[in-house]
């Protein structure tokens, strides 16, 4: 990284150096789309004995997602299946573009862009399973999380330390900040 950039950036809130060609993608993202099921959570599925579903998120993606949105990069979640749990989350998030049950995803994608006027080369997505690819394809950057299924992890331009519903999503999340400079501005 060269001098300049660092004073830029400040100091950095990531585990590990970050190659400069996965910064120069990442200054770049205006909006982080997130898979929901395997990214913002563990990927199991919880029943109740009454059937009613149950979700673990974990409060520090929800604190960085809130900071990213404040820095001005939106956030959306296109997730394959319905949930109570996601559209509650979603809104203590504040989060205006939603889409659940999205079982193609490619066409979520379309509707989004047309909805934010933001070019899908300014759009990043977060997933986990094969689902995702088509959404990865269509977009700017692509982002997994460590415990994704290896085809995904093999495509992603950027692979987070950590799992799905273990703080991957605060990772990918300092990454877009501190890419972008706006790091110090935001702690």
């Amino acid at each position: 990284m060269s001098p300049g950039r660092e004073a830029q950036r400040g100091e950095s809130p990531l585990a590990a150096p970050v190659a400069e060609t996965v910064l120069a993608k990442a200054s770049r993202v205006r909006l982080l789309i997130l898979d929901v099921d395997g990214v913002l959570t563990d990927g199991r599925l919880y029943y109740g004995a009454d059937g009613a579903e149950q979700k673990a998120f974990h409060a520090q993606d929800g604190s960085a997602i809130k900071r990213l949105a404040a820095a001005g990069v939106a956030v959306a979640l296109i997730s394959g299946r319905q949930s109570k749990a996601v559209r509650r989350r979603a809104e203590e998030l504040a989060l205006r573009h939603v889409y659940l049950g999205a079982e193609d995803k490619a066409a979520a994608l379309a509707d989004l862009t047309r909805r934010t006027n933001i070019e899908p080369a300014y759009m990043a997505h977060v997933g986990d399973d094969l689902p995702d690819l088509p959404v990865f394809a269509g977009v700017g950057m692509a982002f997994s999380v460590a415990d994704a299924h290896p085809l995904v992890r093999a495509r992603a331009d950027y692979v987070a330390s950590l799992g799905g519903g273990g703080g991957a999503v605060r990772e990918i999340c300092d990454l877009l900040l501190y890419a972008q400079g706006r790091w110090p501005r935001v702690c």
